[in-house]
């Protein structure tokens, strides 16, 4: 069985709909919305290709209308964005977001896959990256195979004995010195970690066509263009 894994995709439909793979099931760690401009697209592409997806952190904002509050430079970038999402959002689009669960365990192809956004402590919010000690703490208690997790925009392959832990990085908006949109694909139990070009500047002039604020537009285009947050880049 080849599994496409995604995560982190930020309302970015042109990186979305980049990928150019076969896949006979698509699972999606979290974060579909906020950042970007193309929030409908993308849910609505999740709704009809993913078989299990859960609730990233700005997925469950946007569902329970949470304003936006700046105090960061990622912060400023989704509050700048985050009434756009809710201009363009259906009912429908919103309640998908609104029901998506927090974890997901399901079997796929004989294996047991995990899905959460953050982690089983903190399903939304808590962040670590490929440090095997914590997440050898992080995963005591759960079973399973496979644990996929998104959040820190950053990809990594962990095998913690019986145990695989995949960050396939963000789609949407990588933040590791590669701007092209990341992704993983698991084959018959086999990871491999992925990259693809995108239109980025599509991406950025949708964001301009929705009157993004100049400062957060500058913050955007450097992100997108370098997949780096380093201000020198």
């Amino acid at each position: 069985m080849r599994i496409l894994v995604l995560a982190d995709i930020h309302a970015n439909w042109e990186a979305l709909r980049a990928i150019d793979e076969p896949f006979d099931a698509c699972l999606c760690a979290g974060d579909i919305v906020d950042y970007g401009a193309q929030p409908v697209e993308c849910v609505r592409w999740v709704r009809e290709n993913v078989t299990a997806g859960v609730r990233g952190n700005h997925d469950h904002a946007v569902a329970q209308r949470v304003v936006g509050k700046g105090g960061g430079r990622f912060r400023e970038w989704s509050a700048a964005t985050r009434a756009l999402q809710w201009q363009l959002l259906g009912p429908q689009e919103m309640k998908y977001l609104a029901r998506l669960p927090l974890t997901r365990r399901l079997v796929l192809d004989d294996r047991t896959f995990f899905l959460v956004h953050g982690t089983p402590r903190d399903p939304m919010d808590e962040y670590i990256g490929a440090d095997p000690d914590m997440w050898r703490d992080r995963l005591k208690h759960v079973n399973a195979d496979f644990v996929l997790v998104g959040h820190t925009h950053l990809p990594f392959v962990l095998e913690l004995g019986d145990k695989t832990v995949l960050n396939p990085g963000s789609l949407g908006q990588p933040r590791d010195g590669d701007a092209r949109a990341a992704y993983a694909i698991i084959d018959d139990g086999v990871v491999t970690l992925k990259r693809t070009e995108y239109d980025v500047e599509a991406t950025i002039a949708t964001l301009r066509e929705a009157a993004v604020p100049i400062q957060v537009m500058m913050r955007a285009e450097q992100v997108l263009r370098t997949g780096s947050t380093d201000k020198s880049a």
